[in-house]
């Protein structure tokens, strides 16, 4: 009897876990986590219209300057010559420090001689103050020598201001680079007497760059500040850079033009101030219809390839729209121009479109850089 109940509870032991491992695998399996597909965008940040034209323009330092010495002197050297790059307070051109080394040691001198007069002048007031309110002296020797106390504690002051000018102006004999930036021109060479104020030489920031353009009189009231647009030169033929109205003139200068001027904002260092440019404006006429350029992969077509939809994002949904669209006919590089379905501000997706669907879920593509910024240029 006895064994046949250890046989028993034996087999309830060995089979427990068998009958544990099958309820198990009736339990109904926990539900997935729902994907959320992280879109690539871009963001419509311009309205445009209009016609795009070319102009003219030279290549301008946004930030440049005109260096002088602030004290007259003879060019003891000249370190940078035109063209050479430049360092904020980096040393361009020495004067001859002896003459203002000489007016320092002098000074000193003075100085001293003050502050020796001090402590005399203290010592004999000092006495006659001391006499009188013993009963022995006269008041006006007091007063008397309390004016010279003061006067030469004064005189003590007034060298203290000639030494550190100049020590300033012995520092002047040091001409520094405002800023990082090239030299354009140099207008001294070493031995020569320069005058204060004199130019010695003319610098500029390779970081501000613009293009100086004129626009006829017929179409000056068609560029916007802030306008957009695209620059291009002869000598770098295999990029366009781009640019941003900063500058429009109330006043017309040659032939009646108004001079304006685009800031560059992708400049490289083989952009130069000087430089001849080709500048594409788009003209805003009242008569044309406003037009977006965006990516083809953005738009899913729809048979007719002037038509078709992108995805809109809604920032307070996290969802995306599928959104009718109207094209023109003509495309650039790889835009579409569309007229219809996308205004400013509207964040489409650019990649993927194929898989999205209307109302879904979505997340942004997180990026080291800005790339969900997309500027849109004008079109016809």
């Amino acid at each position: 009897m006895r064994n046949q109940f250890c046989r028993s509870l034996m087999l309830l032991l060995v089979g427990l876990p068998v009958l544990l491992t099958i309820a198990a695998c009736r339990q109904e399996p926990p539900p997935l986590p729902e994907r959320i597909r992280a879109i690539k965008t871009i963001t419509v940040s311009e309205q445009a219209s209009g016609k795009i034209r070319e102009f003219s323009g030279v290549v301008e330092a946004a930030d440049s300057s005109t260096v002088s010495f602030e004290v007259s002197g003879n060019v003891q050297e000249v370190r940078v010559d035109v063209g050479d790059r430049i360092k904020r307070r980096q040393v361009l051109a020495l004067l001859d420090p002896e003459p203002y080394k000489l007016t320092v040691a002098e000074i000193k001198a003075e100085l001293k001689k003050a502050r020796d007069n001090v402590a005399k002048t203290q010592a004999e007031y000092e006495r006659q103050k001391r006499i009188f309110e013993q009963g022995a002296g006269a008041e006006r020797y007091v007063e008397v020598t309390e004016f010279n106390y003061l006067a030469a504690k004064s005189a003590v002051k007034f060298q203290i201001a000639r030494l550190n000018n100049a020590k300033r102006d012995l520092d002047r004999t040091v001409l520094r680079a405002p800023f990082d930036g090239a030299v354009a021109n140099r207008y001294i060479d070493a031995f020569n007497e320069v005058a204060r104020g004199q130019k010695c030489f003319d610098i500029f920031e390779f970081t501000g760059l613009e293009a100086a353009v004129s626009i006829p009189e017929d179409v000056i009231d068609e560029i916007q500040m802030g306008q957009s647009g695209d620059i291009r030169f002869s000598v770098i033929a295999d990029r366009t850079y781009n640019g941003r109205v900063t500058e429009i003139s109330k006043v017309a200068g040659t032939a009646n033009a108004f001079p304006i001027k685009l800031t560059i904002e992708n400049p490289d260092q083989r952009i130069r101030p000087g430089m001849t440019a080709r500048v594409a404006l788009q003209l805003s006429g009242d008569d044309e219809k406003a037009a977006y350029r965006v990516p083809l992969s953005a738009i899913v077509q729809r048979g007719d390839t002037k038509k078709g939809f992108v995805f809109v994002y809604d920032s307070q949904t996290s969802t995306v729209k599928k959104t009718p669209i109207l094209g023109s006919s003509s495309v650039r590089g790889n835009d579409a121009v569309i007229t219809e379905g996308v205004k400013a501000g509207d964040i489409i997706a650019v990649a993927g479109v194929s898989f999205l669907e209307d109302g879904q879920k979505v997340k942004l593509m997180e990026t080291k850089e800005e790339e969900t910024d997309f500027e849109i240029k004008k079109a016809e």
